[in-house]
Order: structure tokens, then C-alpha cells, then sequence
């Protein structure tokens, strides 16, 4: 079996898009910028923001990070979007998410301009990308998606399982794979028959925050199995698959930690860069 190792493959894609900031920097003779705004002192958001920026600056990316005290008022988060949407230093705008209760976060999400909504959340990008256009693609089923075709470059009529339905992941995943030619199943907590759906797959993208939910006798020999769950247990952090079991039987798994988790931030960098590309274009 392969252990899909995501921190090697997050540090491969850095070195690679540090080399493209470097040409757009000979090139346009500025970088991409990313700003983040930081609402409250949750402290997974806090380490999340500050890999980001770590992230950003070893790539050569311009980093911004905007705090405010969770008691912010609203308006005063939507009119600093206003004001980043229309400074041309910002290529990507991010606001961390969860958001305070009094702060609508689909209001937040739809004031970012799409062509800088580098979380791929604006309806326009959604919208996009499940019409098969160009659009910015939410980063952990872009980090998914990129481990998936490590394993297996030609995806061409191979059969897909998603487990959740969530915008986050599991919808955004189906278009992309849809986009290789799989034939996708989405399946979520009504599913009649989880199990059946899974053992029809050549590839599993677990999603849905329950541990260790996948089995072994759950997964054909020989299946791709991404597993984008992080939970915490008394055992520790689980993913959503059972990793001691199917290790024994996929041909190739992503461990929890260390297999999506890093791919994610290293998409967001991709993103930004994208949409600094873009805006260049225009």
C-alpha cells in the first residue's frame, strides 16, 4: 500500500509555486498578496492563520493578516471587504471561518469579489466551477484532488465515492472529478446502504466527521482512499477512515494527520496565484 504522504506533497508544490512568484515578480514586477481577516481568539483558527502567513511568505507571496475582536460589528468587517476588493496590492481575500454569531457568514462570503475569493465559497465560483468554467476551487478538495492524481494520473471512467455532501468538500470534489471523466456517487447520512456504495468505488473522498466510520470490509482491493477527516478522540486524532483496516486492503490511503491537512494551506497559496494571474490577464 502507499502512504500518500500530504506534508511531502504540500513541500513539492510550495517549491513549485515559489518558482512562478519569482517569475510573475520578473514579470509584472510585483507579487501576489493575501489577506486574512481574523474575527475572535479561537485558537484553531489562530494556528491556521499563522501557518497561512508562514506559508505565504516562504512562497514569496505578500501576507496581510486583519484582526478584530469577536465583538466586532458586522459592518465594520463588510466595509474593510469593500476596501480590500478594491486595492489592486490584494490578489486573494480570506476570512477565516467560524465567525461569531452576530456576523452572517454567507453575507461575508458573498461580499468578497469572486475574483478574489481565494476559499472558492462565493455562489459565482460555485457556480462556475460545476458549469466546467474557470473559477477558484475550494482548497481542500483542490488538495484532494491533486494527492488523488499523484496515485493515478488518468482517472478516465473510474468509479468515485464521495462520503458527505457538505459545500466544503463533498460537492465541490464531485465536480472536479466529474471534470476527469469518474462517474461520482455522492452519499451522505440518508444513504440506504453506505457500505454497498463503497465497495463499488475505485476511489473514496471520506468527508463527514464521523471516526473511523469507513471499514476495511468497506473498501474494494486495490482502491484510492482519501480521508479528509480530522476528529478528536480519546485515542487521539482519527480521520473518518479505519486506518488499520484499510491499509490491508487499499492500494494507496492518506494517514490522519499529515495527509490532507498540509495540501490544503499549500492550495490556498495556489489560489492566490491564480488569482493574481487573472487579474493581470484583465
Amino acid at each position: 500500500m502507499i502512504l500518500i504522504d500530504g506534508k511531502k506533497a504540500a513541500a513539492e508544490l510550495r517549491n513549485e509555486l515559489k518558482d512562478e512568484v519569482s517569475e510573475l515578480k520578473n514579470k509584472y514586477n510585483k507579487v501576489p498578496g493575501l489577506t486574512v481577516i481574523l474575527i475572535g481568539d479561537l485558537t484553531p483558527s489562530q494556528i491556521y492563520v499563522r501557518n497561512k502567513e508562514k506559508s505565504a511568505l516562504e512562497v514569496g507571496l505578500k501576507s496581510d493578516v486583519i484582526k478584530y475582536p469577536d465583538t466586532v460589528d458586522e459592518k465594520k468587517v463588510l466595509d474593510k471587504i469593500n476596501e480590500l476588493n478594491e486595492d489592486d496590492t490584494v490578489s486573494g481575500i480570506l476570512v477565516q471561518l467560524p465567525l461569531p454569531k452576530h456576523i452572517d457568514k454567507q453575507k461575508v462570503i458573498e461580499t468578497i469579489h469572486p475574483s478574489k475569493d481565494v476559499d472558492g465559497f462565493h455562489p459565482m465560483n460555485v457556480g462556475n466551477l460545476s458549469s466546467g468554467y474557470e473559477s477558484s476551487v475550494p482548497c481542500t478538495p483542490l488538495g484532494c484532488y491533486l494527492l488523488i492524481k499523484k496515485i493515478e494520473p488518468n482517472l478516465n471512467g473510474k468509479k468515485a465515492v464521495i462520503v458527505g455532501r457538505s459545500n466544503l468538500n463533498g460537492k465541490p470534489m464531485t465536480q472536479l472529478l466529474l471534470k476527469e471523466n469518474c462517474t461520482v456517487t455522492i452519499t451522505h447520512s440518508k444513504t440506504k446502504d453506505l457500505k454497498a456504495e463503497c465497495l463499488e468505488a475505485d476511489i473514496i473522498v471520506a468527508a463527514v466527521g464521523i471516526p473511523e466510520l469507513v471499514k476495511g470490509d468497506w473498501v474494494k482491493k486495490d482502491a484510492i482512499v482519501i480521508d479528509v477527516g480530522i476528529n478528536k478522540t480519546e485515542k487521539g486524532i482519527v480521520g473518518d477512515v479505519d486506518f488499520d483496516q484499510v491499509s490491508k486492503v487499499a492500494s494507496a490511503l492518506t494517514p490522519v494527520p499529515g495527509g490532507v491537512g498540509p495540501m490544503t494551506i499549500a492550495c490556498l497559496l495556489k489560489n492566490t496565484i491564480e488569482c493574481f494571474k487573472r487579474s493581470q490577464k484583465k
